[in-house]
């Protein structure tokens, strides 16, 4: 057995990880366990019984953070000439069309959010094979295929992330940094799990939420107790 460090250890003696938690604790305890000198992302992981392999089982959602994520993202807006200048008083970081789909043809990914119109989607389309694996391609389920284009680029300034299941079955998806209060973390991962309640698949069978596991990008995970949950 691999012997600890003493930071392991300090966390070890801060939290039993055989125990279930509400989420209210583990929203404090999430801060006390974590021993990275940077800011670490609050993730919150949900593992469903549901058949991912099943197109009419598959979860994806999008909910609004009451606190936001925590950091900048970057917002690119493909558009055509006369929604540019709502992108820009909106918040956009990268304002375009034509050039910056050469850019992302070429390599150029350095975004966190890609926004489009319904109009232009066939001229992007051809980028699926790169955006999609990094989660990029704009979705109309997401929000990210709209004519309100200064109104997505706020929501997603202001907090409002896009979730999707894996193919094993769970929800991965960040809550908020560690230099967040208990309270904001509670709520922020109170808010996505109402979510994924109300997208419980008709077809599904049997418990809908297995488990739920809170944890930051360095720390051990800590399991929630789901009577913890609002409406679970």
């Amino acid at each position: 057995m691999a012997k600890l460090t003493k930071k392991q250890r300090e966390v070890l003696s801060k939290y039993d990880p055989a125990k279930e938690y509400t989420l209210e604790e583990a929203s404090a305890l999430v801060k006390e366990i974590n021993y990275a000198k940077f800011d670490a992302s609050v993730d919150i992981d949900v593992r469903l019984g549901v058949d991912p392999r099943k197109a009419d089982q598959m979860v994806r959602g999008v909910v609004a953070l009451p606190h936001g994520t925590g950091k900048p993202v970057r917002v690119l807006v493909l558009c055509t000439a006369d929604k540019e200048a709502e992108a820009r008083e909106a918040g956009a970081d990268y304002v375009g069309l034509d050039e910056f789909i050469s850019k992302i043809e070429g390599g150029w990914t350095e975004v966190d959010v890609i926004i489009t119109m319904p109009t232009v989607m066939a001229k992007i389309g051809k980028l699926g094979r790169i955006l999609g694996p990094r989660g990029l391609m704009p979705n109309p389920k997401a929000g990210t295929v709209t004519m309100e284009i200064g109104k997505a680029v706020r929501e997603v300034k202001q907090g409002k992330i896009d979730f999707k299941m894996d193919k094993t079955g769970i929800i991965h998806t960040s809550v908020g940094r560690v230099s967040f209060s208990p309270q904001q973390i509670y709520d922020n991962a109170k808010e996505v799990l109402a979510t994924i309640l109300k997208l419980k698949p008709a077809s599904a069978k049997g418990t809908y939420v297995k488990s739920i596991h809170l944890s930051t990008t360095m720390s051990p995970s800590i399991k929630i107790n789901k009577a913890s949950v609002p409406g679970l």
